[in-house]
């Protein structure tokens, strides 16, 4: 491809109206694709497009294992290949440690190429001292190690103080990012109701209680969770559980291309 086939000429004459995002690799503003079966021409499209707007791609749940090995080791170079670090979802692991397959379970992840592991209790009470074996031997075993707090099923109690230790621990433990639980469907978990909107006393008791912030990342599949997250902490907020097709209008949201947020800054404009 020639030089001008890599250029975004509409940036060089407008300027993005919420402001300049971080460049890759980013250490703030992440975006995490949940890919819960895309074959390799779809994934092949989805970085050509927009390689340059996804900074984690899990492949969601188990469905590591569904895959025939030279598919799973092709697609995970694939995503590699754009600078995207690549996990499988933190059920699966969750699945090692209940058949005591923890150490088999990283050693083969390593083996296929994942640069990234999830460690999560969302389905099940993972013992403390487990969590942290967890994170501190994917970290030694060189991961970068994301872990994610809150459970998965709208019963069980979401009480920031837990959450608070959880995410000290597990930061102390050398966990680069912790996610709170949103599930893909973002309803009635976590930070939020049953409609899907942020329990914002919650929101800011967890943001206001943990040493750092920046090294929080929030699931919010819902457009509106998104904005909000947006307009509260700015474009390099960290969201997470994206639709592959959400991608760009993400990032879209993100800097102001979208009436939604572009309205939060009109005043600037006048």
């Amino acid at each position: 491809m020639n030089k001008d086939g890599l250029k975004k000429t509409w940036q060089e004459i407008l300027s993005f109206p919420m402001g300049t995002r971080c460049e890759k690799p980013r250490t703030k503003g992440l975006t995490m694709v949940i890919d819960k079966g895309l074959g390799l021409g779809e994934t092949r499209d989805l970085l050509n497009l927009a390689g340059d707007y996804i900074d984690f791609f899990k492949l969601g749940f188990g469905t590591s294992a569904l895959y025939y090995n030279h598919v799973l080791e092709e697609k995970i170079n694939l995503v590699t290949s754009h600078g995207v670090e690549i996990y499988p979802g933190g059920t699966f692991l969750e699945v090692a440690i209940l058949q005591d397959k923890l150490r088999e379970y990283l050693a083969m992840a390593r083996d296929f190429g994942f640069t990234a592991i999830e460690v999560s209790d969302g389905t099940m009470d993972l013992n403390p001292k487990i969590r942290a074996e967890a994170v501190t031997r994917a970290v030694e075993m060189g991961f970068t190690v994301l872990t994610e707090v809150g459970k998965k099923d709208p019963h069980d109690d979401f009480e920031i103080k837990d959450i608070v230790k959880l995410v000290s621990d597990d930061l102390s433990n050398g966990a680069s990012y912790v996610i709170v639980e949103g599930r893909e469907s973002g309803k009635g978990v976590g930070l939020y109701d049953n409609q899907g909107n942020i329990i914002l006393s919650d929101l800011e008791e967890l943001v206001h209680s943990v040493t750092d912030p920046s090294k929080l990342i929030w699931e919010a599949p819902i457009k509106d969770q998104q904005q909000e997250l947006i307009i509260r902490f700015g474009p390099d907020v960290s969201i997470v559980n994206i639709n592959p097709h959400e991608v760009l209008a993400l990032e879209a949201l993100r800097v102001g291309l979208r009436a939604d947020t572009l309205k939060s800054v009109l005043r600037r404009y006048k």
